[in-house]
């Protein structure tokens, strides 16, 4: 499967494109709208340089991952919508609820692949448990917990891409840019509904104009308790910070704390320990799912519908912190 990465200045390029490569894709070309930046990364990684991004819609490859600045993404992700081209959309895809939603509108007029990679929806924890809720073993929901917290803020303007912490063109801070991840788990394993109860939201370490911490608790239709917690606190720039998915249900325990989960079990006794794969290797099962998704003409995993209702329910608690 020939696929396009269009926005190598983004700072998960380089995950997208190692992921790529694992699931033996052919990365048909580089682009970014900064064109030395795409020449650099394509001549580092051996690959073809793409000038002109409309020539990647008039010789389309099976796929185009988008990533870039969320005031030019939503242009460009509506020309690969429009041009029929299957579309693995990076976030943040758009500065506002609004736009993306708008997106989401003309995806559902072509009937388009959208796919955003949310990888954690694929980590050990995650995974083992829909194990067991299609063998009938979970039961009911009792409490979740999604944590990650990075290093601090500037860790973005290393990269090259400070805007990341800029309120007026991501919309918001850690909650935003890395609570999504939680927001979206906890959607997915709600039942019905979910009822925001409290949101604290912070920047008391980085005075940032952004918060550098934030903690949302919400429930459910049938009272189960879903806790977030993202944020840029962790003293440390390496990879990874302080991260925990936590799943508990009727019969089952699940944590993954990235290089170790496990599960237990009631109705057996087991506890065991389960395969790993590191939160920032992760994008290569997100890959892999969705290749396998479009390969099969099969909805993907997370759609850009999810996306909306995730950064709804994220706009929802800000305006509930009175930011």
């Amino acid at each position: 499967m020939k696929i396009v990465l269009a926005g190598s200045s983004h700072w998960h390029a380089e995950m997208h494109l190692d992921a790529a490569r694992f699931c033996g894709a052919e990365i048909a070309g580089i682009w970014d709208e900064d064109a030395q930046h795409a020449r650099a990364f394509a001549t580092r990684h051996h690959l073809p340089f793409i000038a002109d991004f409309a020539k990647i819609l008039s010789g389309p490859p099976d796929a185009i991952l988008l990533m870039g600045h969320p005031s030019t993404v939503p242009a460009r992700a509506r020309a690969v919508i429009e041009a029929g081209i299957p579309l693995i959309l990076e976030k943040p895809a758009a500065s506002s609820t609004a736009a993306l939603a708008a997106l989401s509108e003309l995806a559902r007029q072509h009937q388009a692949f959208v796919s955003v990679p949310l990888p954690n929806r694929f980590g050990p924890a995650a995974t083992a448990f829909e194990r067991l809720r299609s063998q009938g073993r979970a039961g009911a929901v009792a409490h979740c917990q999604f944590r990650l917290v990075n290093g601090p803020p500037q860790r973005y303007a290393a990269d090259g891409v400070a805007w990341v912490v800029d309120p007026a063109i991501v919309g918001g801070g850690a909650l935003r840019n890395l609570g999504i991840h939680g927001v979206n788990a906890a959607l997915g394993l709600a039942t019905g509904a979910l009822r925001l109860k409290t949101v604290s939201i912070e920047n008391r370490i980085h005075r940032a104009p952004v918060e550098d911490h934030a903690l949302l608790v919400l429930q459910d239709a049938a009272g189960a308790l879903f806790v977030v917690e993202a944020g840029y606190t962790f003293a440390s720039m390496r990879p990874g910070g302080d991260f925990e998915w936590r799943i508990v249900s009727e019969n089952a325990t699940l944590i993954d704390y990235g290089e170790r989960a496990f599960c237990a079990t009631l109705d057996d006794g087991a506890i065991i320990e389960l395969p790993i794969e590191l939160p920032a290797t992760r994008y290569r099962l997100c890959m892999s799912d969705t290749l396998d998704r479009l390969a099969r003409k099969a909805p993907p995993a997370t759609s850009i519908d999810d996306y909306v209702a995730a950064m709804s329910l994220i706009d929802a608690a800000y305006e509930k912190a009175g930011r």
